[in-house]
């Protein structure tokens, strides 16, 4: 990961701004670098993956305009061999075709990457800032409005307290131009389906997997794998291991009493001959670990900080003792093929609706959790189940197919591999647990017990009172929000809401956000 940083104002005093930017500084503490251009200043805060030397520190130049960017474009080198007919290249950087992309297509060109990005750049032509996300919203970044009426654009909300009055998450799949927001891709909306076999689904699917790990496989820098022992990880370490041929290097994490995903990870790692390393975690580990937690995340949502509590533990792990800088995961499989609660739908089209509003959201929930969990860790996180065109076929397939009529979540994506023996049947075809619950159902008991110990009944009702947005629900969604409050005073609709399953759905209207509460949990957490 990197941070970036760009503002449209000559007003803020270096010293104000450089304490800001430097917030998020472990995104990226290889090398800093703030320029003035004409009309503020852009930062950049350099994890290097890509191109490991000087050359490739940004903000790169092109004729007078600039550009900061946190990303990975893949396929970029034979793009840059394009381009060398007319550019000259200092680096090894993806980032550095930019420019060159910009000159020649516009605006245009974010339509046309295939890349998890945030950017900023100069136009030397328009003299003012231009910003973009990637269509999912996998890497972060952030906006407001400063005192003086300027734009300021980061990569962490974090960046931007004290700076602007009201800091918005920039939607996913948009760029900001002259002065308004442009939507340039919608990965949720199709608009015709896939009228398939499941035979052909699930072909189309495994080699589209197989294309989105692979490409992610391209760093300069050592990489590492999350293991949880669920199925998304576990695939994602299969077809890495398989593809490079060689050891790769594995991390579990449970607690210390009754982690559920350790033996499958273990038996999952076994299978696929890696490098295997588990984090023992206490309740004690989880508790000094919530506070720093909700500062990291920017959010008081209580699914997204039950699950970054051992994501951020086994991350720091990694940074502490290996040389490790990225970590694929498995994030989005869920939000794409379902959840638990998503087998409660009344019908293809409303599993589709619920589909596509996860999308849609989820630069605000598992990615969040993804990227921050990473990223504080000075790692970078890459996501396959996110690449856009496995993301655009999935979402394509008719609905129908991919609800639970298996009596198997994610069904087609098991399938999918069923003929590879990527992993032991055990784990391929094992029920779905909650990674928050995997950990171990012990670390949710002890985040609601010193919950419950915090408030008596009736703080609880006088203090959540005071909230009108999201306004928590359980003593354990007060906690959060009141930590949230202290580092994020008045930001909340930095996120939508809580995430929950879907409330008007029958078997759904539930207190808690677990699948453990649903009654077709079953032995998934066993």
């Amino acid at each position: 990961m990197c941070s970036i940083f760009g503002i449209e104002s000559k007003t803020i005093p270096m010293e104000q701004m450089q304490a800001s930017f430097d917030r998020t500084i472990s995104r990226g503490p290889d090398m800093s670098r703030m320029i003035e251009v004409e009309c503020g200043y852009l930062g950049f805060h350099r994890l290097s993956i890509m191109g490991l030397d000087a050359r490739g520190m940004q903000p790169f130049e092109l004729d007078g305009s600039y550009v900061v960017c946190n990303g990975e474009l893949y396929g970029f080198r034979p793009v840059r061999e394009r381009l060398k007919a007319k550019y000259s290249f200092q680096g090894e950087s993806d980032c550095e075709i930019l420019l060159p992309l910009y000159r020649e297509y516009g605006l245009e060109m974010f339509k046309a990457l295939d890349a998890e990005f945030a950017l900023i750049i100069y136009d030397a032509q328009r003299k003012s800032l231009v910003a973009a996300r990637d269509p999912i919203g996998i890497r972060p970044l952030y906006y407001g409005v400063l005192k003086d009426g300027g734009m300021a654009f980061a990569s962490e909300p974090k960046n931007l307290v004290g700076l602007c009055e009201t800091i918005l998450p920039f939607p996913p799949g948009c760029y900001w131009a002259d002065g308004e927001f442009t939507r340039y891709a919608d990965p949720a909306h199709v608009d015709q389906f896939q009228m398939t076999s499941i035979d052909d689904a699930c072909s189309h699917l495994r080699q589209l997997l197989i294309e989105g790990v692979e490409k992610r496989l391209d760093a300069d820098a050592p990489v590492g794998f999350l293991l949880s022992g669920g199925l998304d990880s576990s695939l994602v370490c299969a077809i890495a291991a398989k593809s490079l041929g060689k050891k790769i290097r594995t991390f579990s994490i449970g607690m210390d009493v009754d982690a559920i995903d350790l033996k499958y990870a273990r038996m999952v790692a076994d299978f696929i001959g890696s490098d295997h390393t588990e984090v023992i975690i206490s309740e004690k580990d989880v508790l000094d670990a919530l506070e720093p937690v909700v500062e990291l995340l920017g959010t008081y949502d209580i699914t997204t900080i039950r699950a970054s509590i051992g994501m951020y533990l086994v991350c720091k792990y990694i940074h502490e003792n290996t040389d490790v800088r990225v970590l694929l995961t498995g994030e989005i499989s869920d939000e794409l093929f379902g959840y638990k609660y998503t087998d409660f739908a009344p019908d293809a089209a409303a599993f589709q609706e619920e589909a596509e509003k996860r999308i849609r959201e989820l630069h605000m929930y598992d990615v969040l959790r993804a990227d921050r969990c990473i990223s504080v860790n000075s790692l970078e996180a890459r996501v396959p189940f996110g690449d856009l065109a496995f993301v655009h076929y999935a979402m394509s397939i008719d609905p129908a197919m991919k609800m639970n009529t298996y009596d198997m979540g994610k069904y087609l994506i098991r399938k999918a591999f069923a003929d590879d023996h990527l992993l032991p049947e055990e784990i391929l075809w094992r029920q779905k647990a909650a990674f928050s619950d995997a950990v171990g159902h012990s670390m949710v008991d002890d985040l609601k017990a010193l919950a419950a110990r915090s408030y008596t009944d009736a703080e609880f009702e006088e203090k959540r009172m005071q909230y009108e947005h999201a306004r928590p629900f359980t003593k354990e969604s007060l906690l959060y929000r009141e930590i949230f409050e202290k580092y994020y005073p008045g930001q909340s609709q930095m996120v939508a809401d809580f995430w929950m399953p879907n409330k008007t759905w029958p078997g759904c209207d539930v207190d808690d956000p677990s699948a453990r509460v649903l009654k077709n949990y079953g032995d998934s957490g066993k």
